[in-house]
């Protein structure tokens, strides 16, 4: 069983934003955004001895004026009239709420405040030096736009941050959003920005929402340049995801020089997931992590704040593949084996599917992919080609 005992784990070096508040996001009982993921993740850590209380830094609620820094103030009191019942002339058309990706609830001002909240709250942990990194589970919601809720957010925790982290700290941020949708509202944020560089590494928007994020995406104006978009095919595999996600970040990395580093950390690019169509493994979860540290140690003096995102198979995927974050960021050795006895036993009588109970997928988790040399050389092909500008400028 991977479990660490306490005089293995080195002194924390990173601050866990958590707090049962967060599950107050919540639009339907059904809903496929289901917030028990956090629960259980943070549940997994504890169980594994890799999480203690003093390391939990609880989530503060967003001001207005800090949620103004990138959402317009009529979409605002829209959100805050809707959270209320108070109803609101073409809510679906104008602010995108009541739709049935983005259902209307009680108390959704609140809660979506403290989920960018949270994401505040690790950005000040980062940039203040009271920590060299930063996990906020809760946050990733990408596909938030100025004036309209999208893709099961309402408020863009990333959006507001990096505006944030630009005005407090005035640092120059990277943002590498490996879900496997387009991270669509981040990027047309700062799509005129060259102080904000964006990497999405996705599924193709040809079959998949919100259908963005081609390579010709790279921004505009003084931003032109600085937005990088990798469509990857449906059914990719790790290898082909891997070699696109360190070639990507390796050298725009380089190219751009960050002072801090933002990860949107999705994790449903797995094959389980039910809302995608790739065919990752667990072991993408351990290399991206991995990497995105490395790069904050070499450009960043180490700040690197990470959020949460998408995920839709609770059960199996996503406690395993956002403690391999956590993980990271304390320099604790990636787990193998069985998961703790007393996780397994807590949850899998709620799980409609057999529960996740090793580290590892089984080798053979799916059938041989018959295109994988096509998949793959097609990924390729597209990596040349979103990375030959900063590639012919060598």
């Amino acid at each position: 069983m991977a479990q660490y005992a306490g005089n293995e784990r080195i002194k924390s070096q990173a601050v866990y934003i958590y707090s049962e508040e967060l599950l107050t996001y919540k639009f339907a009982e059904d809903h496929p955004f289901n917030q028990k993921r956090l629960e259980m993740t943070t549940d997994l850590l504890k169980k594994m001895n890799a999480l203690s209380d003093d390391q939990i830094l609880a989530p503060r609620k967003a001001t207005d004026e800090e949620l103004l820094l990138f959402h317009d103030p009529s979409y605002v009191t829209a959100v805050k009239n809707a959270s209320k019942g108070i109803p609101i002339k073409n809510a679906a058309e104008s602010f995108g709420i009541g739709t049935e990706d983005t259902p209307i609830f009680s108390g959704m001002h609140d809660a979506s405040a403290l989920l960018v909240g949270g994401t505040l709250t690790a950005v000040d942990a980062v940039m203040s030096g009271k920590s060299r990194y930063a996990l906020h589970l809760g946050g990733g919601l990408h596909h938030g736009f100025k004036g309209r809720a999208s893709g099961f957010c309402v408020y863009n925790d990333s959006a507001v941050a990096i505006k944030y982290i630009q005005q407090k700290y005035g640092a120059k941020v990277l943002y590498i959003d490996t879900d496997a949708h387009h991270g669509d509202g981040v990027q047309w944020a700062f799509y005129e920005d060259p102080s904000v560089c964006t990497i999405s590494i996705h599924e193709t928007g040809r079959y998949l929402f919100p259908g963005t994020g081609n390579i010709t995406e790279r921004g505009s104006g003084e931003g032109y340049g600085t937005t990088f978009n990798f469509p990857i095919d449906a059914f990719t595999e790790d290898e082909s995801f891997l070699t696109i996600y360190r070639s990507a970040l390796t050298e725009i990395a380089e190219f751009f020089q960050p002072d801090v580093i933002l990860t949107q950390n999705g994790a449903d690019a797995h094959y389980y997931d039910p809302l995608t169509h790739l065919y990752g493994s667990i072991d993408i979860y351990k290399e991206i992590p991995k990497l995105a540290k490395e790069m904050a140690e070499k450009y960043c003096d180490g700040k690197w704040i990470a959020v949460g995102g998408g995920g839709y198979d609770i059960w199996r995927v996503v406690p395993r593949a956002w403690s391999l974050i956590w993980m990271e960021m304390n320099n604790l050795p990636q787990p193998e084996g069985s998961l703790p006895n007393a996780w397994i036993n807590a949850w899998e009588q709620y799980s409609p599917v057999p529960i996740a109970k090793r580290w590892d997928d089984s080798a053979d988790m799916y059938e041989p992919i018959p295109r994988k040399q096509e998949i793959t050389e097609k990924n390729e092909q597209m990596l040349q080609k979103a990375l030959y500008p900063i590639r012919s400028e060598k």
